[in-house]
This record gives C-alpha cells, structure tokens and sequence, in this order.
C-alpha cells in the first residue's frame, strides 16, 4: 500500500490542522477573501469547497454553506455539543458545522479555520 504524502506543515498550521486548535477571529487571509475558485485543505491539498458556496457570515471565519461532495466528514467534537469538520482525505481540522441559523438558504454553515484551507484561483 502506497504511503500518502502530505505537505509540511507550520508549527501554527500543526496546532489547528493537527492538534484540532482554532485560529482567533477576523485573523485569518480567507475571512474577507472573495475571489473565484476552490478551496483546498492545506494538508493534502484534496478539494473541499467551491467558492460560489462560500458567504459573508460576520462571525469571524470563512463561512460555507456546502462542501464538494464526499470532501468533508463530520463527527461529534470533543465537547460533546459542536459538529468537528474534517479532510475526509487526511483527516486534517478544519472547523465546525453548525445547522439552523438561517444565514443562507440552505441553512447550514461551515466555520472553517483559513489556516487549514489553501485557495486555488479559476483558471
């Protein structure tokens, strides 16, 4: 079985996309970052949003209401309460998703870290 290789990491990006951290809000490059085209995790580089899916949502970090499908895996986080987002690829922290806030039509917001994504502008 072929051994995945991911990229090297920053002791900052470590402690998000790794040890499951959260960056502070309003701090990071992708919060008011509006160009066209895919937002990829920065461990892997797998494709995990499109950037017609993402959306202006105040609350600090880059907000989602849809992923590509199959990019992102969910599971109940530490605490107990919030939803965990991950690189269904690398397993890589991304955020939290948090359903019915109504912020969007499709009612579901992925708070993503902008230190675990990389963007790759359209071509």
């Amino acid at each position: 079985m072929k051994e995945k290789k991911f990229n090297e990491l920053t002791e900052e990006e470590k402690n998000i996309i790794i040890f499951k951290g959260t960056e502070y809000p309003f701090t990071g490059k992708y919060n008011d970052f509006f160009e066209e085209g895919i937002y990829c995790c920065k461990q892997c580089g797998a494709k995990l949003y499109h950037s017609k899916d993402k959306f202006k949502s105040q609350c600090g970090w880059p907000s989602f209401d849809d992923e590509i499908k199959g990019a992102v895996r969910r599971t109940l986080d530490a605490d107990g309460y919030r939803i965990e987002i991950t690189c269904n690829n690398c397993g890589g922290h991304l955020g939290h998703v948090f359903e019915g806030e109504h912020l969007t039509d499709k009612n579901i917001r992925h708070c993503v870290n902008s230190i675990s994504l990389i963007f790759k502008p359209k071509e």
